[in-house]
């Protein structure tokens, strides 16, 4: 180093630092008390030492590389070396108080009278509709346009989001929270992270409610503007959970063309007349194959979406909108299986089309009370 150039300043290199977000919990790691300690050499090098949540961190080759980075933009860096180390238990509780408080019991942030997270649970009568596609590629659709987006599979014993939406990684676990992995800039929770191999789930009701609870509770989810929930079919012990655990959560009805899956999804969507929830809409999924002359062919019939939401508009007492008729389309099953949705993988697709409008429909939704049942009484007279 010339006599002229100046070493940088702890100080400096510090404030770097600030720039670095934990990968996962998305807050700078000047913060979290994961900066251990800077020292700068005579010769420009500057060593970086980093505290990880836990020895295992998937994400710790992401961390030194963009904590490389930032220290190598400061002036009169010549050189950055990262170390990593392990907080301590102490340090991890520390942690965990910072971000969720010092409560015994974990919260669920989005049953909070305060809690500005939008949550829909995406509903079905039946199997097989592509209610899980619908639900991957919304969220996929929604943190492209920049949102903070969720998704909590809560089909139990028919998991699959993982595969759908390319989540890979495993939770990491600090103390009791779960940090949740992340795809596609959506975070991501199923019980298919926690089970051996393609091992079913044999639970009965209880189970499922504390899974969900856990779920939604210990899960670090940080600030969410939207959060799905992929629920399994029909109106079973999932959907009364979600409807105890977050009352202010929407349903979304999926269903296809045909009349015989429309009457069972007006069912999926009349819960709401029970639980006291705001039916958000309605998607119909599978609603033609546009062919080469371009031709619409209605595989299922056709009809089932638009008499589901005005089944539903009488049944609640408050519109309920028919929000999108996504085609069949080969690549949007294609893409699932290979973790990518079709939204991303192929934007300008007829049914990328219409889940993207419907994605930014349900994102710029104007919060309020319209159309939700209050439980309320009249005056006395």
């Amino acid at each position: 180093m010339t006599s002229t150039q100046q070493l940088p300043s702890v100080d400096d290199v510090r404030t770097a630092l600030a720039d670095v977000h934990d990968p996962e919990i998305k807050k700078p790691i000047t913060d979290l008390g994961m900066v251990k300690d800077v020292t700068v050499a005579e010769d420009g090098v500057v060593t970086v030492e980093i505290y990880l949540t836990v020895a295992g961190c998937p994400l710790k080759a992401t961390i030194t590389k963009e904590t490389t980075e930032a220290v190598e933009k400061v002036a009169g860096v010549r050189g950055v070396k990262v170390e990593l180390d392990v907080m301590s238990d102490e340090q991890r509780t520390e942690l965990r108080k910072s971000l969720r408080g010092d409560a015994s019991e974990p919260v669920i942030p989005f049953a909070q009278p305060g809690s500005m997270t939008r949550v829909y649970c995406v509903a079905s009568g039946k199997g097989g509709v592509g209610k899980s596609s619908v639900t991957v590629n919304l969220a996929a659709a929604m943190a492209e346009r920049g949102l903070s987006v969720g998704v909590v599979d809560a089909d139990i014993y028919g998991h699959s989001i993982p595969r759908m939406l390319g989540a890979r990684e495993k939770p990491t676990k600090v103390e009791t929270m779960i940090m949740p992995p992340q795809a596609h800039g959506v975070k991501v929770i199923s019980i298919g992270m926690f089970t051996p191999g393609n091992a079913p789930v044999m639970w009965r009701g209880p189970m499922l409610h504390r899974a969900l609870q856990q779920f939604l509770a210990d899960v670090f989810w940080g600030d969410l503007d939207i959060l799905l929930l992929d629920l399994p079919p029909g109106t079973g012990d999932i959907a009364i959970s979600v409807a105890q655990l977050i009352p202010n959560a929407e349903i979304l009805v999926v269903t296809t063309p045909q009349q015989a899956a429309a009457e069972v999804a007006e069912r999926a969507g009349a819960i709401a007349l029970q639980t006291r929830q705001r039916v958000a809409g309605v998607i119909e999924n599978m609603s033609y194959l546009e062919t080469p002359d371009g031709a619409r062919m209605e595989v299922f019939g056709s009809g089932g979406g638009q008499q589901v939401a005005d089944s539903l508009t009488k049944s609640v007492g408050a519109p309920v909108p028919l929000i999108g008729q996504v085609p069949l389309d080969p690549k949007l099953r294609e893409q699932g299986d290979e973790g990518t949705p079709i939204v991303l993988s192929d934007p300008d697709a007829p049914a990328s089309k219409v889940l993207r409008e419907a994605a930014s429909t349900l994102s710029v939704r104007a919060r309020g009370l319209a159309g939700k049942m209050l439980n309320m009484t009249p005056a006395g007279r």
